[in-house]
C-alpha cells in the first residue's frame, strides 16, 4: 500500500526574501513620487562632497603645521605658521561652497519639483 500524502511548506519569511531578490532584477518603473524623491535628494546633498574635501584637506594640513610646530616632524617652527595658515583657509570656506553649491543646485531644481509635486497633488484630489 502506497502513502501517498501532499506535504505543503510556506514561509513568510522565505517568500519576503524570495520577493526581494526577484524585485532586484525586475525592470522599475519610475513614477512621480519616486522622480520627486530623487530631485529632493539631489538638492539636500549638493555641494557635500566638495565641502568635505576643501575641510580635510584643510585639517590634514593644518594638523601637519601643528607637527612641525611641536617638533614631533622637524624643528622648523616657521612652516608651522605657514602650513597652519594654509590650512586655516582652506578650512573656512568649506561652508560658504556648500551653502552656494545647494542654493544653485536648488534654484536649478525647484520649477520641476514644484511642478511635480502639483501634479502629485491634483492626482490625489
Amino acid at each position: 500500500m502506497e502513502n501517498k500524502t501532499f506535504i505543503y511548506q510556506y514561509s513568510a519569511t522565505r517568500k519576503r526574501e524570495v520577493e526581494a531578490i526577484r524585485n532586484k532584477y525586475c525592470e522599475k518603473e519610475e513614477n512621480k513620487l519616486d522622480i520627486l524623491k530623487r530631485l529632493d535628494g539631489k538638492v539636500e546633498t549638493a555641494g557635500q562632497i566638495e565641502s568635505l574635501i576643501l575641510g580635510i584637506v584643510g585639517i590634514l594640513i593644518f594638523g601637519v603645521g601643528m607637527c612641525f610646530g611641536l617638533g614631533v616632524l622637524g624643528d622648523a617652527r616657521w612652516l608651522s605658521v605657514v602650513l597652519g595658515i594654509l590650512g586655516a583657509a582652506l578650512m573656512l570656506p568649506a561652508y560658504p561652497v556648500y551653502k552656494h553649491l545647494r542654493e544653485k543646485t536648488m534654484k536649478k531644481l525647484v520649477p520641476e519639483i514644484l511642478r511635480i509635486s502639483d501634479e502629485i497633488i491634483k492626482n490625489e484630489k
